[in-house]
Parts: C-alpha cells; sequence; structure tokens
C-alpha cells in the first residue's frame, strides 16, 4: 500500500477505531486464557470493550506459525477495516535455538557472530509468525545487582554501540518488506533503565544531562543510526520525569533532535505506572501525559483506549497528535508487507524444517564456547579425556542453562553437562555427585560429592545461580553465590585435588569462597542450547578460550559500582603513598575490581612488541596509526583481543582514565607473530562539554595496548 492509501484508511478511522490501534494485549485476549505467552507484570482487567479488542492494533507473547496464522485470519474477518494485527514478542537471544544470555555474547568480541545469532533468531521467528522481537537492549550497566544485567552486553558504551549496531542488522536485515526471513527490532529502553539506584528493578534513576549524553545514550542512538524499527520506553525516571510521560525525552530528544521517525512502545502497564510514580491523578491524566510525550502503543492498559477520543473531543488533545501515532503504526505494518499479506513469513511446515535445526545450534555452540571467559587456570586446563573427573554441583546435570528470557527453548532438547561428558569420556572417568537445589546441599549430597571426588584426579565443580537469580525482578543485594555452594568448595578443597570451577550466573558475582580455592575458574553465563557442548570442548581444548569481560568482577560488593572508565579525582592513591589514608580509596579492600573489564584468559600466551605510534601529534585533517605485533608465544593456536583505549589527559570536564576507542581480534597458530594496526583521528576524541556541545579539545593524550583495560602499554600523542 502507498502512503495515499495509508492516509485513506487513516481519515476512515473514527477515533476509537485509533485508540484500538494504539493497543497491545496479550494473546490470551485472541485465543484463550491457557496459552503460555511469556507475561511480566501486574495483570489487571482492562475494562474493555469486544469491540475495541476486535480493532486492537498489536499482540505480544503468542507465537507457532500454525497458532498465529489463525488469529491473524480471524482478526481480519472481524476487524471491520481489517487491519492486520502486528505479533511482537520478546526473542532477546533466540527463538527455539538460544544463544548465550546478551552479557555472554558481549564478552564474545565478536559482533559479526553477535549479528548472525540475531539473524538466526529473526528466521525462527519470521516463520514462525512473528513481525517484531523487544530487541535489542542497549542499556549500559554498572551495577551487578540489577537483575537485567545478563539482558546487557555490559558496561562500556563503545562496545554496546557495536553490539546494538549488529543486532539491528541481524534482526532486521537490510529490506524488511521483502525479505521475509527478518523481524523488525525494538531497541529499549529508553533511557538509562540500567542506572536504578541500588542495582534494584524498576528503581528511580537520577543522571545529569551530561552523564546520560556521555555514557547512557550512545548505543541507542547506534540501534536508531542502524534504522531499528522501534523503540520502547524505560520504567525509570529520567530528570525526575518518568520516561513514559517524559516529552523532553521522547519529542525533544528522541523525535526532534535525533530524528526518530519509527514506533514508540510503551513498556509492559508503563503508563498505566505514570499515577503510582506521582505524575498523574488518574488514568486519563496518564493517558493526556503519555500522548503528549509521543508514545504510539500502550502495552497492556487502557488508558488510551478508554480516554483518547474523549481528551482529543475536549480540546485537551490535538487529534493531530493522534493521528501521527497511527500513522506510524500503520507505516510499520505497511513496511512489513502486511497490507499485502497479512500472514506475512508464517509457515507452519517451514517452520519444522528451519526452527531449531543442526545449522542453528552449531552457530549457538560455536557463539557458546567463545563467550566463556577463562578467569583463572593453575596450569589444570585443559584437561585430558584419559584423567577420572569427579563432576559435582547443582549444574552437573542441569538443564537450567538457558537463562532468563528464553520462554521458547525447551529444557527437554538440552543436553546436560553430565550427558555430554559421559559421551565424550568413558563413563569409567566420571563419577557424577549432583546437587537438586542451588540453595541448599544435603548432608547426602555432600557425603556422595566427597565420595565421588576421592577417586577423581580433577574436581569439576559446576555452581551458579538459577535462571530466576537473575532477569527482569531479580535484583540481589548478595551477589555471591549461595551459601551452600561455598560450603561444599570448603569441603572439596580439603582433599587437596585439583578443582576446576564452572560458573553459570547472569551477572558478574562476587567470587570470594571460590575464585582462591579453585585451581581454574571457567565463567560459562547461560550460554544457552548448546552450552554444555560448548564447556566441554573448552574444557578439553577442542577450543581455546578467548572470551573477555565486558563488565568488571567486584572485588566485594561495597565497590559497586565498579567500572573501568572510572574518573581518577582529586586524591587519587598515589604509588608512592600506597598507607596515605587522605586520598580516594577503601580502608578495607582494593579499588581496583577482582577482575578488570576486557579481561580474559587463554591456554596459550601472548606477547605484546613494543607500541609505536606514526606521529606524536594529530590534527584534525589527519591520522596516527598505532602499531604493536602480538605473537603466540605458547602452546596451544588460539584468539587474542588486541584492545585500544585512550584518555584526555586535560579535558574541559574531567575524562575518565581509559575509554575504549577500538579492538581486534587475531587468530595465531604457535609461534606466529602478527603486526596489528590502529588508527585515530580526532573524531574519536570528542565528548560532551560543560554546555552538553560535541567536541574536541587540543593537548595531550595517552594511548593505550594491551590484553585488557589493566594491562596495556602506554604512549603520547597531542591533539593541535
Amino acid at each position: 500500500m502507498n502512503q495515499r492509501g495509508l492516509e485513506k484508511l487513516l481519515a476512515e478511522m473514527t477515533l476509537e477505531d485509533k485508540a484500538a490501534q494504539m493497543l497491545q494485549l496479550v494473546g490470551s485476549y485472541f485465543v484463550g486464557a491457557e496459552e503460555d505467552g511469556e507475561i511480566t507484570g501486574p495483570m489487571e482487567s482492562l475494562g474493555i470493550s469486544e469491540d475495541a479488542v476486535k480493532q486492537v492494533g498489536s499482540e505480544l507473547g503468542l507465537s507457532g506459525a500454525a497458532k498465529l496464522i489463525a488469529v491473524q485470519q480471524h482478526h481480519m474477518a472481524n476487524d471491520k477495516l481489517a487491519i492486520p494485527l502486528l505479533f511482537m514478542a520478546d526473542i532477546i537471544h533466540g527463538y527455539k535455538t538460544i544463544f548465550p544470555i546478551p552479557l555472554a555474547i558481549g564478552c564474545a568480541w565478536d559482533v559479526e557472530l553477535a549479528e548472525q545469532s540475531a539473524a538466526i533468531a529473526a528466521k525462527e521467528s519470521a516463520v514462525s509468525g512473528l513481525h517484531v522481537t523487544f530487541a535489542p537492549m542497549v542499556d549500559l550497566i554498572r551495577d551487578p545487582r540489577w537483575g537485567r544485567v545478563m539482558e546487557s552486553t555490559g558496561e562500556d558504551p563503545y562496545l554496546n554501540s557495536l553490539y546494538a549496531t549488529a543486532f539491528v542488522r541481524g534482526f532486521q536485515g537490510d529490506d524488511l518488506t521483502n525479505d521475509l526471513n527478518r523481524v523488525a527490532a525494538c531497541v529499549k529502553h529508553f533511557a538509562a533503565y540500567g542506572a536504578g539506584e541500588g542495582g534494584r528493578e524498576y528503581n528511580t534513576v537520577d543522571l545529569s544531562e551530561w552523564q546520560l549524553r556521555e555514557y547512557y545514550l550512545p548505543a541507542y542512538k547506534a540501534a536508531l543510526d542502524a534504522g531499528v524499527e522501534l523503540v520502547m520506553t524505560s520504567f525509570n525516571t529520567v530528570h525526575g520525569v518518568p520516561a513514559t510521560g517524559n516529552k523532553k525525552l521522547m519529542r525533544d530528544l528522541l523525535r526532534d533532535e535525533w530524528g526518530f521517525e519509527g514506533v514508540l512502545i510503551s513498556d509492559w502497564a508503563a503508563i498505566m505506572e505514570l499515577i503510582p510514580h506521582g505524575i498523574a491523578e488518574d488514568e486519563k491524566e496518564a493517558a493526556l501525559k503519555a500522548i503528549l510525550a509521543g508514545v504510539d502503543i500502550e502495552m497492556m492498559t487502557s488508558c488510551y483506549v478508554k480516554f483518547l477520543p474523549e481528551l482529543v473531543r475536549s480540546g485537551e488533545v490535538d487529534e493531530a497528535l493522534v493521528d501521527e501515532a497511527v500513522m506510524r503504526i500503520l507505516q510499520l505494518k505497511n513496511k512489513l508487507g502486511l497490507f499485502e499479506n497479512p500472514l506475512r513469513g508464517a509457515n507452519p511446515e517451514l517452520e519444522q524444517e528451519i526452527v531449531y535445526c543442526e545449522e542453528h545450534r552449531q552457530v549457538a555452540r560455536q557463539l557458546a564456547s567463545k563467550s566463556l571467559v577463562l578467569l583463572k587456570n593453575d596450569n589444570v586446563l585443559p584437561l585430558s579425556t584419559s584423567q577420572h573427573i569427579a563432576l559435582i554441583g547443582p549444574f552437573a546435570n542441569s538443564k537450567d542453562i538457558l537463562g532468563s528470557w528464553s520462554w521458547r527453548g525447551a529444557e527437554g532438547d538440552i543436553h546436560t553437562l553430565e550427558q555430554v561428558l559421559k559421551e565424550k569420556l568413558s563413563t569409567a572417568n566420571v563419577k557424577v555427585a549432583a546437587c537438586e537445589a542451588v540453595h541448599e546441599v544435603t548432608e547426602t549430597e555432600l557425603a556422595q560429592a566427597i565420595e565421588a571426588a576421592k577417586y577423581a584426579d580433577v574436581i569439576v565443580l559446576a555452581l551458579g545461580e538459577s535462571s530466576e537469580m537473575s532477569g527482569e525482578g531479580g535484583s540481589r543485594s548478595d551477589i555471591r553465590l549461595p551459601q551452600a555452594q561455598l560450603e561444599l568448595v570448603q569441603a572439596l578443597r580439603k582433599l587437596n585435588k585439583a578443582m576446576v570451577t564452572l560458573l553459570f550466573n547472569g551477572r558478574p558475582l562476587d567470587l570470594h569462597g571460590v575464585i582462591e580455592e579453585s585451581s581454574a575458574v571457567l565463567e560459562c553465563w547461560f550460554p544457552g542450547s548448546e552450552g554444555a557442548t560448548a564447556i566441554s570442548d573448552v574444557l578439553y581444548g577442542d577450543m581455546n578460550p578467548s572470551g573477555r569481560l565486558s563488565m568488571s568482577f567486584p572485588y566485594a560488593l561495597g565497590q559497586v559500582p565498579v567500572y573501568y572508565n572510572h574518573f581518577q579525582t582529586g586524591r587519587p592513591i598515589k604509588a608512592s603513598e600506597p598507607d596515605n589514608r587522605y586520598t580516594s580509596k577503601y580502608l578495607d579492600i582494593p579499588n581496583e575490581p577482582l577482575f578488570p573489564f576486557g579481561f580474559g584468559l587463554s591456554y596459550t600466551t601472548f606477547s605484546y612488541g613494543e607500541v609505536t605510534i606514526s606521529s606524536d601529534q594529530l590534527t584534525k585533517e589527519s591520522s596516527i596509526e598505532v602499531k604493536v605485533t602480538v605473537t603466540n608465544t605458547g602452546s596451544y593456536a588460539g584468539e587474542e583481543v588486541v584492545q585500544l583505549y585512550i584518555r584526555d589527559i586535560s579535558g574541559e570536564v574531567v575524562r575518565p582514565m581509559k575509554e575504549l576507542k577500538g579492538f581486534k581480534k587475531l587468530e595465531l597458530t604457535v609461534g606466529e607473530s602478527q603486526e596489528v594496526t590502529f588508527t585515530i583521528t580526532e573524531k574519536q576524541l570528542r565528548y560532551h562539554h560543560s554546555d552538553l556541545s560535541f567536541s574536541s579539545d587540543t593537548g595531550q593524550f595517552a594511548l593505550f595496548v594491551g590484553s585488557n583495560s589493566r594491562d596495556v602499554a602506554e604512549k603520547r600523542f597531542r591533539l593541535v
């Protein structure tokens, strides 16, 4: 349908039709309350009419080609204007083929593979009848107490921006209209949802506009620049105003300054939540403030459908605001080709062939293996298949390895560590002592664990959080492993055996009680459908671990938030005065994290030659080439992530100690050397000044090259 056709359709709609088009309901309103769509938030009686349901514009939470074809056909037969439904869902890190959680994908430092994972998720979703995914989440995170850390790619705005672009491209492709293997992406949560006070879900955010623009907004902007079709509002306040009713954020910044012309959708019940937030007295005022802010679709509350027509007729809302919102929704449906083909890519026969196919699972295995981060290794890994191992702990035979937001993933399809290791090794070489629960180790389980460990060469201890301990609503005040697991570690350590700890979790943890007691620690996150196989690949050296942390691990909870790109302060700790208490430090713990951003070990070793720069002066028209030769000096082929950081020594406002500006992954065979070149331009030195202008300053800069944000070599240059 062309634009004139859409305008004609809009002109035929009553105010009630338009308000219904702006409403999104869960699938139970269409096919019955017994359906299994994943639903979050409080379920309330919406008090809307059957006629309104017939005119509703979009649905969330259903999937499956046959089901959605039936729903769409029924809707088209009953909608008086025959406007097709949009089907949306939370496809966060895979549809049926589940990839590692996004935080783990961030640790792969592989944006191409991330894009491929999103393309596979889109392909499986589209053939199953879906049109829109509520992804990517690009919220910058500095507090691991927050449950939705697992849904982010980490603490760095540059790396998050690269992933935001990759995920949008993967989901949407180059031609959303004609490529039926793609779905529209919805970037979320706009804005700064990850900065909630105390790491608590749905909590207040209080940031200066300078900090918001410098650190929290870049990844959203990257998604918009990549062509993302939808933006979702966040639950939190921004400058004292809840995002869903925040005109300055949504109209002034998102629409006017950034030029976003796509659909703005509320998060679940977020318009209604303007009332408990305290900026709306009732549903009518909530509808008024949300439409004035520019929200196009209301998810699972009925403020719009009940009160927008009345607000327009009373003159409190200009009908043009409603028309522009509805037009954006119609234009998205048109871009997806739904007016010509309401069923789009839904195909039950092809669905059976594509979803969870072997090709997709192999990509999931590859990405899972690249996302694993080796945190410690006292020459224990890789293991040998001739060694006797004792596989112990709550994740020894658990299928809870998909993580939150994997609602179409089926645990029945998953192989456990026990199954994979027994398949790889002689059964006689594997003794298993599993624990049923993450929070409890019974006396019987402890006795079985000790007995299994006595006859083993190596203990493989599979520990972690359950998937319910992270994700939405999964904030934790204590980010250590459950006490029962720490006691299990202590009991096994008394045997003086080599002990390899595998960690399954959705956030960085306080690892005291684990890290010092283990011979090796492998951070596995929630690794997805092929996670157990990927872990086996790494444990036995079929894959050399190459993951690098995209979020710092705290030394202790009291440091949080702890992140690499912090400010120095006017009283930094001096190496020459370590005992000077009148510096910015703790008396009882170090300032530095236990494991810094960018950190990860390998089974091989890499040496860095001298860092050279082509010039010690940079102008706005010139560039500087930074070169370093990296050599694999160990006994295994491996991948190294060479990282480039920059510090502005003297800015108009205080600048971070380091900022990631580039990285390159190298694959090096034993003894192989490769020269890496980075190019620095003036554009990379720009930042937001105190007046919020975005530019660079002349003066001295430090550049750092190394294997992580801590272990780097430094050079200096000047911008003139």
